[in-house]
């Protein structure tokens, strides 16, 4: 079993920066899909990236030239910078690791391994 850790989360003015990290503990494999995913309130969990075994990235489309998805192969950590905030980036991020045999996608039901979430509010 693998266990996920977020962090970073924070309150941010709009226009501004962030970069949130989770760590990962267990058995973890980096030719493995990863992804985040954000929840805002009162919405539904929605992909936001994700990074393939080969380090090929997908963006949902509000967050493509603004975020950017990594990963650490070797030290197992899970990277996503954020710039140019809004206020609808607001929510509920989660680190997740795909289900085994699943292709990478932002759909959440394609994941089985998930952290408990770091909240980034954007005002």
């Amino acid at each position: 079993h693998v266990q996920l850790v977020e962090s970073g989360g924070e309150s941010v003015q709009a226009g501004g920066s962030l970069k949130l990290s989770c760590a990962a503990s267990g058995n973890t494999d980096s030719t493995l899909c990863m992804g985040w995913f954000r929840q805002a309130p009162g919405k539904e969990r929605e992909g936001v990236a994700t990074i393939e075994r080969d380090n090929t990235t997908t963006y949902a489309d509000s967050v493509k030239g603004r975020f950017t998805i990594s990963r650490d192969n070797t030290g197992g950590m899970l990277y996503l910078r954020m710039n140019s905030l809004r206020p609808d980036d607001t929510g509920i991020y989660y680190c997740a690791k795909a289900r085994p045999g699943y292709a990478c996608s932002l759909q959440p039901a394609a994941f089985g391994s998930w952290g408990q979430g770091t909240q980034v509010t954007v005002s």
